[in-house]
C-alpha cells in the first residue's frame, strides 16, 4: 500500500519496514494482533529514544494499524495507544557563505593538479549540483547519464513521493557535469556510476566529509543535506520567493519550506545584536547630560 498507493520513496519504505520489524520483534512477532496494553508497553520501551524517533515509529505503527482496520483484517484500531510526543522542529544545519567558498577553493586546488584526477571532476559536479540546485542525496546519485543537457538550464526530476518538479541547473553546474561526463564510457547508464550501479548515498556522505576536512571545516558540519539547506538558506537571503523555493526543493507542504524563514530571521537577529550601533549597550545621554542605560 505504501509503495503502490502512497507512492512512498525507497528510503521511506525501508524506514517503515525497520520500525515495524523492531516493534514486531519486541512483541514476540504478534504485532498484527497487538492489544492496547501491548502498544502501551511498547511506548514505555521507547522512553529512552529521542522525541523525533518516537514520533516516527508511532506514525509508522499507526499507519499499519489503520491499514489493517481499513482492509478488515482487524475489527479495531489500537493505534491511539501509541505515544504522540510531537516533534520540535529544529532549525536546519547550514553553512555560511565563507564556508561554501572554502569548499569550492579546495575543489579548485584539486582541479589545478597535473595530471588531473577524473574523480576530482566528479567531486566538482557533485558539489555544484548539491549547492547549486538543492538536490537530495538520493536524487543526485541516481541521476541518469543524460539527465542534464548542456543546452538546457533545468531538469525535470521525479523526487520524494513520486512528485515531479523542475530543478534549475546553473551554467557552472552544467559545465562541471559536462567535464565529468566526458570521462565516462558511453555505455554507462548513470551520471555517477559505481560498479554495476550508481554511487551510493553512503559514499557521497564520505566524499563530503573528506572535502570538508580538506577545506578546514569540521567534517560533522558538512553533509549532502547541509549543502541542500545552504542552497535554500542562501537563496532566501538573496530575496528568493518562498513559493519558488518550495517548488525547487520539492516540498509537498510550504510549512516545510517556511523553516528557512526562521533560519533567515535568526541571522537577522544576530546581525542586529552584533552589528547595530547600539549593540554594545552604550549608555545613552539623559536629558540632564549624564548617561543612563541604553
Amino acid at each position: 500500500m505504501m509503495a503502490a498507493e502512497a507512492g512512498s520513496a525507497k528510503n521511506t519504505l525501508a524506514a517503515y519496514r525497520s520500525d515495524l520489524t523492531l516493534a514486531s520483534d519486541f512483541l514476540d512477532r504478534r504485532l498484527g494482533a497487538a492489544s492496547v496494553a501491548d502498544l502501551s508497553r511498547l511506548g514505555e520501551h521507547w522512553l529512552a529514544l529521542s522525541r523525533s524517533s518516537v514520533a516516527r515509529k508511532s506514525a509508522a505503527l499507526r499507519r499499519f494499524f489503520a491499514f489493517l482496520a481499513d482492509e478488515g483484517l482487524r475489527a479495531d484500531d489500537p493505534g491511539s495507544a501509541l505515544p504522540r510526543p510531537g516533534t520540535a522542529r529544529a532549525l536546519p544545519k547550514t553553512l555560511e557563505h565563507a564556508d561554501v567558498d572554502r569548499l569550492f577553493a579546495a575543489i579548485a586546488t584539486r582541479l589545478a593538479r597535473d595530471p588531473l584526477d577524473p574523480n576530482d571532476l566528479r567531486l566538482a559536479a557533485l558539489v555544484e549540483l548539491l549547492y547549486g540546485s538543492g538536490l537530495r542525496a538520493t536524487e543526485l546519485v541516481s541521476l541518469p547519464r543524460n539527465a542534464i543537457a548542456p543546452d538546457r538550464p533545468y531538469l525535470i526530476l521525479r523526487g520524494k513521493g513520486g512528485r515531479e518538479r523542475l530543478v534549475p541547473i546553473s551554467d557552472r553546474a552544467r559545465a562541471a557535469v559536462a567535464a565529468w561526463r566526458d570521462t565516462l564510457a558511453q555505455d554507462r547508464a548513470w551520471l555517477f556510476p559505481s560498479g554495476k550501479a550508481h554511487l551510493s548515498r553512503v559514499r557521497l556522505y564520505q566524499l563530503m566529509k573528506a572535502l570538508a576536512a580538506e577545506a578546514g571545516i569540521p567534517p560533522e558540519r558538512v553533509s549532502p543535506h547541509v549543502l541542500r539547506h545552504a542552497f535554500a538558506t542562501h537563496l532566501l537571503e538573496g530575496g528568493a520567493d518562498l513559493r519558488a523555493l518550495q517548488s525547487m526543493l520539492g516540498h509537498a507542504d510550504i510549512a516545510t519550506t517556511e523553516i528557512y524563514t526562521h533560519v533567515d530571521s535568526a541571522r537577522l537577529v544576530e546581525l542586529v545584536n552584533t552589528r547595530h550601533p547600539l549593540s554594545d549597550a552604550q549608555r545613552m545621554p539623559r536629558v540632564d547630560g549624564t548617561k543612563g542605560e541604553a
